[in-house]
């Protein structure tokens, strides 16, 4: 059986936290209803210890979903774990996510404190919340910015402690793939199967889920994501796209998750209805136009044979089609197919006659919709051009 990939969605935490991105308690209820459909492995719920608001949405989760693993935030901070205890109690499997920055501009700039202050307060920290669960997770802030010998220290001194995952996360955006798997690579080997090593990347140099897969390879099992990449500054790693290259390019990405896959489109668009924004239309996955083909030569191709240019059924991802949109790089195939969807059946003749029509108002505008496509047919071609006659 393939190697399990867990993915942790951080959607209702560092998604929630970036602008435009609010979320109330009821709507994080609503959200994590569908990623529970969705099969995420864990919820990470909020930040309890940031505000009453994110306390009780973690209860609120925890109590409306009790078998979902739901995971609190908190820092290496006695008070903080303490409140992501009270707000996971009625979870069955919490889990409690305490961190701290170990990079050397972290420690001197932010926290002001020495690596061993560093590492005394995370073993600490790590031992209090397993007071709480069994379930713990440790996160190396600002990971790839740290040395690579405290890095593997603290990973060491955190597992002894009682920690389950180690996290090492790309906080600010900062690594590329090949340096990141040489991380994940190295702390994995010798953590030695006893945690869990997980990832988290942000999208600030566009190689969040770029990362993320160099680290899968590297020997991490657990990816932190969040629906259509929402999260701080640039982003996350998108859950959608992390799962789909697994799925797609199986023969060389040897993993499986327990994601759902047809209930991406509908977690993209349920996101899109309760924040202020949707994803890109050109987004991977589950953009508007992740399954539209405008181009004639791909029109083309795609209708003889889809393959041609889909790599994926829109379907296995919840999308209901794919779409074929008609703008000036439209070819004859594809007003022809249009047509007939229309009932019209041209000769070549006329369908030629058609496409000169139809490009030229095609060039004056950025697409030509379906009503005025219907125009152009009733007021070109004769009834007996029609299917129906």
């Amino acid at each position: 059986m393939n190697p399990h990939v867990f993915i942790f969605d951080t959607t209702l935490r560092d998604g929630e936290q970036s602008p435009g991105c609010s979320m109330t308690v009821p709507e994080k209820v609503r959200m994590a209803r569908k990623l529970v459909e969705l099969g995420a492995d864990i919820l990470e719920a909020g930040f309890p210890i940031a505000s009453e608001g994110d306390y009780e949405s973690v209860l609120a989760v925890s109590r409306e979903f009790p078998e979902a693993r739901v995971a609190a935030l908190a820092r290496a901070v006695p008070k903080d774990i303490e409140r992501a205890a009270r707000a996971l109690e009625p979870a069955k499997k919490p889990r409690i996510h305490t961190f701290i920055a170990t990079s050397d501009i972290h420690l001197k700039h932010k926290l002001r404190k020495t690596r061993d202050q560093v590492l005394e307060e995370a073993v600490k920290a790590v031992e209090q919340a397993r007071q709480y669960t069994d379930d713990v997770e440790f996160s190396a802030e600002d990971a790839t910015r740290t040395d690579s010998d405290f890095l593997e220290a603290i990973s060491v001194a955190t597992v002894e402690a009682g920690a389950t995952t180690v996290n090492l996360p790309d906080t600010v955006g900062f690594t590329v793939p090949r340096e990141y798997a040489a991380i994940i690579g190295r702390i994995a080997k010798r953590l030695n199967g006893n945690a869990i090593v997980s990832v988290h990347c942000h999208n600030d140099l566009g190689l969040a889920v770029a990362n993320s897969i160099a680290a899968v390879e590297a020997g991490a099992r657990q990816v932190e994501c969040t629906i259509n990449g929402i999260g701080e500054r640039a982003g996350n790693c998108a859950l959608e796209e992390i799962v789909m290259i697994m799925k797609v390019r199986e023969e060389i990405m040897p993993f499986r998750t327990s994601i759902n896959a047809e209930h991406l489109f509908p977690a993209s668009q349920l996101l899109s209805e309760i924040i202020t924004f949707g994803p890109q239309p050109n987004k991977a996955i589950v953009g508007s136009n992740a399954f539209a083909h405008e181009a004639g030569i791909h029109q083309d191709g795609y209708l003889k044979e889809r393959s041609t240019y889909e790599i994926m059924d829109p379907r296995s991802v919840g999308v209901p089609d794919s779409k074929l949109v008609l703008g000036k790089h439209s070819g004859r195939h594809a007003l022809q197919e249009r047509a007939h969807s229309f009932g019209f059946n041209p000769t070549r003749e006329q369908l030629d006659m058609l496409y000169e029509k139809f490009t030229t108002m095609a060039d004056r505008k950025k697409g030509v919709t379906n009503e005025e496509i219907l125009d152009l047919l009733q007021r070109e071609l004769s009834p007996a051009a029609s299917l129906a006659d």
